[in-house]
Parts: C-alpha cells; sequence; structure tokens
C-alpha cells in the first residue's frame, strides 16, 4: 500500500470520526454535570475573553448605529453612519485601498517566507536552528525598529538607501522615501515583512517539530523521492494546526496596520499614501471622538477579516483532502 494511499484512508477515518462524534453528541446539560470540573478551570478565561473580546465587539456593533461624541449619551441614527461611511468618505476608500494592498502583498509573502525560513531551519543541526531561530525572531523583539528603518529610508543623503543608490550613480539627488506617496507604501510593506517573522515562524517550527520522523521513513519506501514530496502528502497534511493559527495571526497583522505608518510616514501620512482603516479608526475615534462612526469603520473592518478568515480556512482544508 502506498503512502498516498495511507494518507487518504486515515483523512477518511478521521473524517468518519468526526461524523460520528456529531451524531453521538452528548446533550450540553448532561455533559456540563459530567465534566463541570473542566469547565471551571476554563472559568478564567472565559470571563477574560468575554469582557474583553466578546463585549467590545458586541458594543462596537451597537455604537455603529449610534451618534457618539464621549461627551453625550448615544443617539440613534439608524444605518447613517454606514450609508456616509460608503458615500460622502473618500478618505476611507482610500484606507480600504491602502489596507487591502497591504494585506494582499505583506499577507501571503509573509506566510510563505515564515514557512519557508521555518522548513529550512528545521532542517539544520540543533546549535544552528537555536541560533537562526533566536536571529529571525529577534525583529519581533526590536522596540527601535522603527528608528532603524527611518535611518535605512531618510530622506537626505546620510541615509543608507539613498547614499547606496547615489554612490552607484543610480540617482542623483535623495528620494525621499516616506513622504513621497509614491514609495511611502511600498517601504511599509517591506518593514512590515522584515517584522513579521515572529509568532508565526515560530509556530510553523514547532510544527515541523511535531511530525514523526518514522512517516518520512516509511514514505522513502512507498515511494517519496524528495522533499517537496514529503511537504506535499505529510507535512502540509499534519501541520493543519499550526498553518490556520499562522494565517489567522498574519490576517490579523496585515489588517490591522496602524503604528507602523504612523511612526514612519506621520499622521496623516502624505495625501494619506500610507493610510489604513485602523488610522481611519483612530482619526475619527481618538482625535474627533465621532464614536459611533468610528464604531461603524470597525465593524466593517471586522466583516472583511471574517470574510478573509472564511476563505484561507477553505482553502488549508483542501490539505489532505485528495
Amino acid at each position: 500500500m502506498t503512502l498516498m494511499k495511507r494518507l487518504k484512508e486515515n483523512y477518511a477515518w478521521n473524517r468518519s470520526r468526526r461524523e460520528d462524534a456529531r451524531r453521538t453528541r452528548i446533550p450540553f446539560k448532561k455533559e456540563l454535570r459530567q465534566n463541570y470540573q473542566l469547565y471551571l478551570m476554563l472559568m478564567p478565561f472565559l470571563l477574560l475573553f468575554l469582557l474583553f473580546i466578546i463585549l467590545p465587539i458586541v458594543s462596537a456593533v451597537g455604537l455603529s448605529f449610534t451618534y457618539y461624541n464621549i461627551y453625550e449619551e448615544p443617539m440613534f441614527n439608524g444605518f447613517k453612519n454606514y450609508v456616509s461611511l460608503f458615500a460622502n468618505d473618500d478618505v476611507f476608500f482610500i484606507a480600504l485601498k491602502n489596507t487591502l494592498v497591504f494585506a494582499v502583498i505583506t499577507g501571503p509573502v509573509s506566510y510563505v517566507l515564515c514557512f519557508f525560513i521555518a522548513w529550512l531551519i528545521n532542517e539544520m543541526s540543533p546549535r544552528v536552528r537555536v541560533l537562526m531561530t533566536c536571529i529571525f525572531y529577534a525583529p519581533t523583539l526590536a522596540s527601535s525598529v522603527f528608528f532603524i528603518w527611518q535611518f535605512i529610508f531618510s530622506g537626505d543623503s546620510y541615509g543608507f538607501m539613498n547614499s547606496i543608490l547615489m554612490k552607484l550613480d543610480l540617482i542623483r539627488e535623495p528620494i525621499q522615501w516616506l513622504a513621497d506617496a509614491r514609495y511611502s507604501l511600498a517601504v511599509l510593506m517591506v518593514v512590515q515583512i522584515w517584522m513579521s517573522l515572529g509568532t508565526s515562524f515560530l509556530a510553523f517550527i514547532a510544527g515541523f517539530k511535531a511530525v514523526d520522523p518514522s512517516l518520512y521513513e516509511a514514505a522513502d519506501i512507498d515511494g517519496v523521492r524528495n522533499r517537496y514530496q514529503e511537504l506535499a502528502y505529510i507535512t502540509l497534511p499534519i501541520m493543519k494546526p499550526q498553518l490556520v493559527f499562522s494565517a489567522v495571526m498574519q490576517i490579523s497583522a496585515s489588517f490591522s496596520v496602524s503604528t507602523i505608518s504612523m511612526q514612519l510616514c506621520g499622521f496623516p501620512s502624505t495625501k494619506y499614501s500610507a493610510h489604513t482603516i485602523v488610522l481611519h479608526i483612530m482619526d475619527y475615534g481618538n482625535i474627533k471622538y465621532e464614536m459611533g462612526y468610528a464604531c461603524a469603520i470597525a465593524v466593517v473592518l471586522f466583516a472583511i477579516m471574517l470574510l478573509v478568515k472564511f476563505l484561507v480556512d477553505r482553502v488549508l482544508a483542501l490539505l489532505g483532502s485528495e
């Protein structure tokens, strides 16, 4: 029996187990009585999750249908905020375009890059693996990261990038990387990709270590001859939890970018070239105090992220299903 047949049978067996579990599901009240100790242990987390995640989301959805400026009581105004957002707010569409472009490029690139680097590091010796993991995880811990990139993309001739390009006679005068609307968003993408080698990278490292080495030995006997086949038929199906977790982290990071833009390009940036949806929320919520309108923007962003998460789940669900 080939390895592919074994994997298909294993997938079918797991799927039948999930279907059997759905059919034989214990009523919630009975399960609660049987496992009340476990629910008591989960209670602190559930309370924090309810207080700091669920409650803010529900409150934001409710406030998005009101006019609320903090100083006065919220006044219900129906869909006025959403109508104004899509009909009259030109800056929102600039922010939406920037955010989508940013997410479509940095999300997949960072995701694939984290996986590829983790795959290469996993093939190294233990000591080298520890060293390389620390090196690639370091950008996440760097507190002065914005200072470094401000020096690299400084708009004068002393900036690292400008000095190299001028020495090579590729440019004659310095480029305003962070102030020119033609370059600012691209610079932010580079910084974001560099900073994203963090949590997802460690998750992939852990996923590779969780794969049983005996599976690769069996694969070699069954006809798998190279690393790419091992990756496609063994590693990826087994690493589904890490793939899903990393996808969620990348979606969250790419759609919620704000601090990088403020620190590097200012707030607001030139011609709103680096303006994102989160910055638009901060503009109306923290500066103009139009909390109802800011909540409407947040709800739209939340809906977009849920849609992207659903599409990513559908793609990752195909792993091991054929």
